[in-house]
């Protein structure tokens, strides 16, 4: 795999929570790939990408959901866990697909070549992860809780760090941002959020209706990011740890607790639109005039296309979508 497209492909992996838009339930959600959208219904998915001559590759398969399967990812929390879990997966197989597309990878030597390259890829950005939000935030709060009294107590320490957390995100996002191939991305994002409200609106899907709504979804993973940032800030704040290594692990094993109280935030947020949930979500909205961006008529006719195509493999499995 070429540097360039390997630098591409991180890109897109640090972006994967932020670009991931659905859940588990009736509705219809997607994702934003290279040159391309992914969209899924209950029990379907589809990716569709725009080729270099014009042309509109599609992978599409059938999606059982896990909490048919496993009862338990019905339960509050843990259902959360489930949907993160699977969304993760199938947006890692639909960035590989887009990714293939991208650089004419056809070949099965070349795909399995990039698949190795992809799980050193999914490692390495994990690393990253973990030292970018959890390890750099919480060294830099104990540093300045030992250089400055008054910011080192415990609790100090640990809301400081939630501040730099956040403060590092939002960096991180802005310098994505302000790269070319990154807004294309965005481009495709806030089409897949168009189109998926144009769905819910119960009006015919095309691109003229789409165009009309705008690009920023309470559902998508930029909100759920920005959600899941401030309920880590309150849990940690009152984690009984001094040591620093402890504080870490803390940090590390809450993870999937506050991953799970959050997508209910979201959830709740996503039916009712008002009160003091909703407000919880807002920064996440107001984020995404950043991670997403309005698209043009052809990629919005992306997104359609691979919504139409998740929508009649679902129709052929005897799916039925109720809209929201």
């Amino acid at each position: 795999m070429k540097f360039k497209a390997s630098v591409r492909l991180f890109t897109h992996i640090q972006l994967l929570p932020v670009l991931e838009n659905g859940e588990e339930t009736t509705l219809v959600g997607g994702q934003a790939v290279m040159e391309g959208v992914m969209m899924r219904s209950p029990h379907s998915y589809c990716v569709a990408v725009r080729k270099a001559n014009g042309e509109i590759a599609t992978q599409e398969s059938p999606l059982p959901r896990l909490s048919d399967r496993y009862p338990i990812f019905k339960l509050p929390v843990i259902r959360g866990l489930g949907t993160l879990g699977s969304a993760m997966w199938l947006g890692m197989r639909a960035l590989k697909f887009s990714a293939d597309c991208a650089i004419g990878e056809t070949t099965d030597e070349k795909k399995e070549s990039g698949s190795v390259a992809m799980m050193f890829q999914i490692l390495f950005s994990l690393v990253f992860m973990i030292g970018l939000y959890k390890l750099l935030p919480l060294f830099l709060a104990t540093q300045l809780g030992h250089r400055f009294p008054a910011v080192g107590g415990r609790f100090a320490i640990n809301m400081v760090d939630g501040t730099l957390r956040i403060a590092i995100f939002l960096g991180f996002m802005y310098l994505l941002s302000r790269l070319k191939e990154m807004h294309r991305v965005f481009e495709y994002h806030g089409a897949e959020h168009k189109v998926v409200f144009n769905f819910e609106s119960g009006k015919p899907v095309n691109v003229r209706n789409a165009q009309s709504f705008v690009t920023w979804h309470p559902r998508c993973g930029t909100s759920f990011l920005v959600v899941v940032l401030i309920i880590a800030m309150i849990c940690y704040a009152f984690l009984p740890f001094d040591n620093f290594w402890a504080k870490l692990a803390g940090r590390i094993a809450l993870f999937p607790v506050i991953a799970g109280l959050s997508y209910e935030v979201i959830r709740f947020a996503a039916k009712k639109r008002s009160g003091l949930m909703a407000m919880l979500t807002q920064p996440g909205l107001w984020l995404q005039r950043v991670t997403t961006q309005a698209p043009s008529d052809e990629q919005t006719e992306v997104a359609i296309h691979a919504l139409e195509r998740a929508m009649a493999l679902e129709a052929a499995q005897g799916g039925e979508l109720v809209i929201a």
